[in-house]
């Protein structure tokens, strides 16, 4: 089977890079050609893993935590940042679990996160307008002509760096970096909250003294010693998604093996365009942005397209509402969903709903929105006895500067201190943990 005969053609692709030569020129053939020969990044029996708990936190049974990189960039996949980043999600997974006894599911924001829709193609500096920044997969930050220019050479640059990283994600996460009797060492001077970085202390010792007393009854469970790290980005570029598309040996099915979990963005999510044919074909579990102006009409026909055979663990909608909108645009959506009897597991974005421009120019996200975005999110299921299935969180695992607010009170004069972000602000570490006790508050009271 050709896997380009399984997408529809001459579909309209939104927010495509402006390629040298067009889609199907030769520097984009070429790189296309390099990928298609390239061995699988994941593989398809680790997506159906991942559906089958996708399927368990639709139930209600297991919580979906996502976060990672706005925009990860090839100079900052190094790893002490990789490692970084795994330690907070593992750190707030623990947090969950452990307050809310349920099961979570982890999903890295990452390992091929390497590109952005933007509301422009072009960005004017002075009296200069160069292409813009979509991402280190089409092209650089630094503003000149050259560095702008899409180049598809990148792509195969893309894939080298996600197989990197996930090489490093499997060696921390199968080799004893997560075991969860190391909970404490996870910690060691990373949380310098003494709010968050104490009671994150205190719960690591609780943890510490259950796990002594099931080994002093003989009990130790293999499963403490590694733990299931999923890799996800949005399928943005199609060239790269469908050259790393394969037909699985065991089912003759195609999976997008760039990733366990692939989303469709809020511009990129029309019924009959190019990204939606290509997420209705592949078999990995799927999420769709829902955005403000998103209607029970466009949820209902997704839900149509992407899964019609009602499979559990295929559709997730990630919703990116904004805290002023959450409680107002949300209830309808859920209740149609829910009255249809579609299954599809609900998870909040409150970061993208919730951007703005400091005053100096960086756009920054307000700590209160987000986590009042998030509170909203609890509260229209709590109404509507549906189950708050997951947080999709931007996040680092570094001391950065980005966000406004949260134990350290951050202000807008000091996000100029560590802002480091290629595209969107991100919760730093404590800030990511702080985010987690609190949802996990939320939680337990659900």
């Amino acid at each position: 089977m050709s896997i380009d005969s399984l997408f529809t053609p001459g579909l309209v692709a939104a927010q495509q890079p402006q390629w040298p030569g067009g889609a199907t020129g030769p520097q984009v053939t070429k790189a296309v050609e390099t990928l298609r020969k390239l061995p699988p990044l994941v593989f398809a029996g680790e997506c159906d893993s991942l559906k089958e708990r996708i399927a368990i936190a639709q139930e209600g049974k297991a919580f979906w935590l996502q976060g990672g990189d706005c925009a990860e960039t090839f100079e900052a996949a190094t790893a002490d940042s990789i490692r970084n980043r795994i330690k907070t999600i593992l750190q707030m997974a623990a947090v969950l679990q452990y307050f809310a006894s349920l099961p979570v599911i982890k999903v890295g924001r990452m390992a091929g996160q390497f590109a952005k829709p933007r509301s422009s193609d072009t960005e004017t500096r002075g009296d200069v307008t160069l292409p813009a920044y979509r991402g280190d997969a089409v092209n650089d930050l630094e503003f000149t002509l050259e560095a702008r220019t899409p180049n598809p050479d990148r792509l195969v640059q893309v894939y080298n760096t996600s197989s990197s990283t996930l090489n490093l994600v499997r060696a921390f996460t199968q080799g004893g970096f997560a075991d969860i009797r190391r909970v404490h060492e996870w910690n060691k001077g990373f949380a310098k909250d003494p709010r968050f970085g104490a009671r994150y202390e205190q719960m690591a010792g609780e943890i510490g003294r259950a796990l002594d007393f099931m080994a002093s009854a003989g009990v130790d469970p293999e499963a403490f010693k590694t733990v299931d790290f999923y890799s996800s980005h949005e399928a943005l570029i199609l060239e790269y998604e469908k050259a790393l598309t394969r037909i699985d040996s065991r089912t003759e099915l195609p999976y997008d093996v760039s990733a366990h979990f692939v989303w469709i963005g809020e511009r990129t999510r029309q019924l009959d365009g190019a990204h939606m044919d290509f997420a209705s074909k592949i078999q990995n579990p799927i999420g769709i942005k829902l955005g403000p102006k998103s209607t029970v009409e466009d949820a209902l026909a997704m839900i149509k397209k992407l899964n019609p055979s009602n499979e559990p663990g295929r559709l997730t909608f990630i919703t990116r509402m904004g805290a002023t909108q959450i409680r107002e645009k949300l209830p309808a959506l859920v209740k149609a969903v829910t009255e249809s009897g579609a299954k599809v597991l609900w998870v909040c974005d409150p970061m993208h709903g919730n951007t703005y421009e400091a005053p100096s120019g960086y756009k920054t996200r307000k700590f209160d929105d987000v986590l009042d975005e998030v509170r909203g999110f609890f509260e229209v299921h709590k109404a509507l006895g549906t189950h708050p299935g997951g947080i999709h969180i931007e996040l680092t695992g570094d001391d950065v500067t980005e966000c406004v607010g949260g134990g350290e009170q951050i202000l807008e004069s000091d996000l100029a201190t560590r802002y480091e972000s290629a595209c969107d602000p991100r919760l730093n570490h404590t800030q990511s943990l702080e985010l987690a006790f609190l949802v996990a508050e939320m939680l337990r009271d659900h």
